[in-house]
């Protein structure tokens, strides 16, 4: 078991921690949060309602106690396109055989076997590639109409049961979110989740959905994992509150070759939208059944961080694996390491874009500069909705942000964002307040010491979004200035 963690990180990149059979009992999920674990995700593809029910309940205690926000992420399934069953269980296909897939429900052999998904036969135009069982079969499609295709075999295999197939060419008409999906959402929106990952994203309209659906109860993350969401890159991430790069299903419906090169490519997006940003899957994949990750795993959680990514996220080493905590303190170590180099923050500020001809954007670029020459010990945010915090993370600045909130439920949204230390409380009665509670607030949190100044920024009136027109200056255990 690791050392318990203050509840100020030391580090900047955030760690999202899945919960599942593993990791779902109340102790694990406090030693989760102890290690590192700045995010919660429940995937709705497991469990039920009563299992992810109990997950919240043990999360919002841990609040309690530690009182700190901390964060929901719900994480939709999506729709799932799988084959049908077959007479024996399962036939091998040889490469450079033919094969039927159709609407027909009678069960399969070696000949054809059932696909009940109309709308990919309404999609699918001959040369078309299907991927089946995560790519490890793949077709090409020679002919096909609304009822059925007829494929050639290009890399064979055994195909199962209801095994997953992807359509990687072509645009489905389908809503990215299921019946299923809206029954999920609205259970977690009763439950009080702070962010819902939409699956299976493909338009910028699917996005406009979950939203629409939501209410604007809560932040939306866009999972990318299909090529066509790729051509509208910029329309989705202007659109969504936050994205994460879905590596497992971009692998299988892309070369694995131009993944590595999508990830940065999408981070650069979000970056200069002020979007947070998840790299997930397989992470450290190897701790699901071993106590240390591979050293390609650690390079690889080590280029998520010098990308400048928000968040890396735990799948299954925490859902299902042997070494749940061991995986969240191994990620925790490997990010404080790379935030340690020399030349980490030089890529920080190589991949800042042009600030915005806003009044915030120059007071929060202003901020970031004023706190870097005096060498501060943070920058300080209020704000109620965020804003003033995420604009202040798309700085990112070399010095921790410590935002102070009356928002509850900003301040657990907060938690998926670049180097952010939340505080919640309606601490603030007028303007001449703001530097007693900064800095009572960063001692608080073990920020600075006596000398170090804390750079101010928020919005006047209070309460207003989007309002963000002050930098104030103040020093722990001294002087305070203005501008």
């Amino acid at each position: 078991m690791t050392d318990i963690i203050s509840s100020h990180r030391g580090r900047r990149g955030k760690i999202i921690a899945t919960l599942g059979p593993a990791s779902r009992d109340s102790d694990t999920i406090a030693m989760l949060y102890e290690a590192g674990a700045d995010v919660f995700r429940l995937n709705f593809s497991h469990g039920s309602h009563a299992d992810h029910a109990a997950s919240v309940a043990a999360i919002r205690a841990l609040e309690k106690e530690f009182k700190r926000p901390i964060t929901i992420l719900m994480d939709l399934q999506g729709p799932k396109l799988r084959v049908g069953q077959f007479a024996d269980g399962k036939v091998v296909l040889q490469q450079g055989a033919t094969f039927r897939l159709d609407l027909d429900s009678a069960l399969g052999d070696g000949k054809r076997v059932s696909l009940p998904h109309p709308e990919i036969f309404a999609a699918l135009t001959a040369g078309a590639a299907l991927l089946v069982d995560d790519g490890h079969l793949r077709f090409k499609v020679l002919r096909c109409d609304k009822d059925f295709a007829e494929v050639e075999v290009v890399i064979g295999g055994v195909i199962s049961d209801r095994k997953g197939v992807n359509v990687p060419d072509v645009t489905l008409p389908i809503p990215a979110m299921t019946d299923k999906d809206k029954a999920d959402l609205k259970f977690g929106l009763s439950e009080g989740v702070d962010w819902v990952a939409l699956s299976f994203v493909q338009r910028p309209e699917d996005v406009a959905e979950v939203r629409a659906a939501s209410g604007g109860k809560v932040g939306i993350v866009s999972k990318l994992e299909k090529p066509s969401a790729l051509d509208q890159l910029e329309a989705i991430v202007e659109i969504s509150d936050a994205v994460m790069v879905a590596r497992g299903d971009l692998g299988v419906e892309m070369p694995m070759e131009q993944v590595p090169v999508l990830q940065k490519r999408i981070v650069r997006s979000c970056r200069r939208h002020g979007k947070p940003v998840v790299v997930a899957t397989q992470m450290l994949d190897s701790m699901i059944k071993s106590p240390v990750p591979t050293r390609a795993e650690a390079s690889d959680v080590a280029t998520a961080v010098y990308d400048g990514a928000d968040a890396v996220m735990l799948s299954a080493e925490t859902a299902s694996g042997m070494f749940p905590v061991r995986a969240v303190a191994a990620m925790h170590r490997i990010i404080k390491q790379v935030e340690s180099d020399e030349h980490y923050l030089t890529l920080m500020a190589a991949g800042r874009g042009e600030i915005e001809h806003s009044s915030p954007a120059a007071i929060t670029a202003a901020a970031r500069q004023i706190a870097h020459t005096l060498g501060a010990a943070a920058i300080v945010t209020f704000t109620s909705s965020g804003s003033t915090t995420l604009r202040a993370a798309q700085e990112r600045p070399d010095v921790p942000i410590l935002c102070i909130t009356p928002s509850l439920g900003a301040g657990r949204r907060l938690g998926l964002v670049w180097g952010v230390h939340a505080v919640v409380g309606d601490f603030i009665h007028s303007v001449d307040d703001i530097g007693d509670v900064a800095v009572k607030a960063a001692k608080q949190a073990g920020i600075g010491q006596d000398g170090q100044a804390l750079v101010i920024t928020a919005g006047m009136p209070f309460g207003k979004v989007g309002s963000t027109n002050m930098v104030r200056v103040v020093w722990i255990g001294g002087e305070t200035g203005a501008a």
